[in-house]
């Protein structure tokens, strides 16, 4: 048996659908079809074989139950006899072994087998939303839009985009701006993920994705590759800092990125809320790089510690410590961050203090060898010879040709570093064994 909907009443049903969530009709059919079955099958049965049908022109539903013809029937579900089923088809030449469509009542469903399909329409719906939104943003991953604050949950910030709604969490902002109700945002598609709790389209302000879409909104030469962004580094709302690199010997990236009289550069910091940003011209040579990114900062000499390890020591003017280290450290970790390198930062008093402090160390740990006296110990800081093994393999021409140091006095010195490192050598091994003996 059939009931029939309004055609109107259906239709404008789903155009309606179809104009606001943008849904195909036919998907929204198969939808309400697949409903159906699902009601039906939990009030007839789970092994019931149930086929739904509406007619996309009319709206007209039909529903079956697929039965096989039997002499005996054993499951009601499933089967029925020859004699029901010639009633159902009085006019076909029906067998025993034949599948047959009994027509269903759908007006007789119980108000639960309704609830259901419409429960389960609703879900599917939303799950073709899910879909059709996840495949309309996802390749949209990485644009810069601007969107409509509409509700502000904690302290996630929720944002109309039109034909969605997305979220710009308390992750992604920066830190020290204040959102309103009402008023406009720009972030750049952070995101786009089905499983999100709250809306699939997260958002950003505080990644270096942001930052780099403003540089192409603000300078055509970004925009049109002349001018390249090789890194950025950020701490969102504080300081960036912005390798940039010319395809053009005609065209300064530093100066293209500012602009006239700053122009271009002011632009992108008044939307970051006044975020310093340092514009570094790229260089190859690594040491170079580090002295580069740290302006606004001067750099008196670089001092590479550890190649491998890539560690260095950077030396500034005793003016200049302040301004390298930067307000609560973020200069010198934006620096580390930028080159990959752990660096140190020294100004020139700090580094005076510390050879002096070092120098002296190191003329009382020579004092300590036999024939060599402090003044000869300070010469010998002074021209950089401070390890007393290497002491011991120089030869007595090599000393000698030392200011003060004659013949008899370098013999004495290498007898003396000889026997330091003897008595030391024996010292270890007393040691050893008395850590034995207990």
């Amino acid at each position: 048996m059939t009931t029939k909907k309004g055609k109107s009443e259906l239709m404008l049903a789903l155009e309606q659908l179809e104009r606001e969530k943008n849904i195909k009709k036919e998907d929204i059919l198969r939808t309400v079809t697949d409903a159906l079955v699902s009601a039906l099958r939990k009030y007839f049965g789970k092994t019931a074989q149930v086929l739904a049908t509406i007619n996309p022109d009319t709206g007209e539903m039909q529903a079956f139950l697929v039965k096989k013809v039997v002499d005996e029937v054993f499951s009601d579900d499933l089967e029925i006899t020859i004699e029901e089923a010639r009633k159902v088809y009085p006019e076909d030449d029906v067998q025993v072994g034949d599948e047959i469509e009994v027509p269903v009542d759908i007006a007789g469903f119980s108000r639960i087998a309704a609830q259901t399909a419409k429960q389960v329409l609703v879900q599917k719906i939303r799950e073709i939303e899910k879909n059709m939104l996840f495949d309309e943003f996802k390749p949209r991953e990485g644009e810069l839009v601007t969107g409509l604050i509409n509700r502000i949950n904690g302290r996630d910030v929720f944002v109309d985009l039109g034909k969605a709604e997305a979220i710009l969490p308390y992750s992604e902002q920066i830190k020290k701006e204040k959102y309103r109700l009402n008023s406009r945002l720009r972030a750049i598609i952070h995101k786009v993920d089905k499983e999100s709790r709250f809306s699939q389209i997260i958002l950003s302000r505080a990644s270096e994705k942001f930052l780099e879409a403003l540089f192409e909104v603000e300078v055509p030469e970004v925009a049109e590759k002349v001018v390249e962004i090789v890194k950025i580094v950020r701490e969102p709302g504080f300081r960036s800092k912005v390798v940039v690199r010319s395809n053009s010997p005609q065209v300064d990236p530093v100066g293209a990125c500012v602009g006239v009289r700053g122009s271009r550069i002011r632009m992108i910091m008044n939307e970051i809320s006044d975020e310093r940003i340092d514009l570094i011209p790229y260089v190859e040579d690594i040491e170079m790089m580090i002295v580069k990114a740290f302006s606004p900062a001067a750099v008196s000499f670089i001092q590479v510690d550890d190649k491998t390890g890539k560690k260095a020591t950077v030396l500034v003017p005793d003016d200049q410590l302040a301004v390298a280290i930067g307000r609560e450290g973020h200069n010198i970790r934006l620096v580390s961050r930028l080159t990959g390198w752990d660096i140190q930062v020294q100004s020139e008093e700090q580094r005076s203090k510390e050879s002096n402090k070092n120098a002296q160390a190191a003329v009382e740990t020579l004092s300590k060898v036999e024939g060599i006296s402090t003044k000869v110990a300070e010469t010998l800081v002074k021209m950089g010879i401070t390890d007393i093994t290497k002491i011991s393999t120089l030869k007595i021409e090599d000393l000698a040709a030392l200011q003060g140091i004659g013949e008899k006095t370098a013999q004495k010195i290498i007898n003396g570093a000889k026997k330091y490192l003897e008595d030391k050598s024996r010292e270890v091994k007393d040691n050893g064994a008395k850590e034995k003996e207990e």
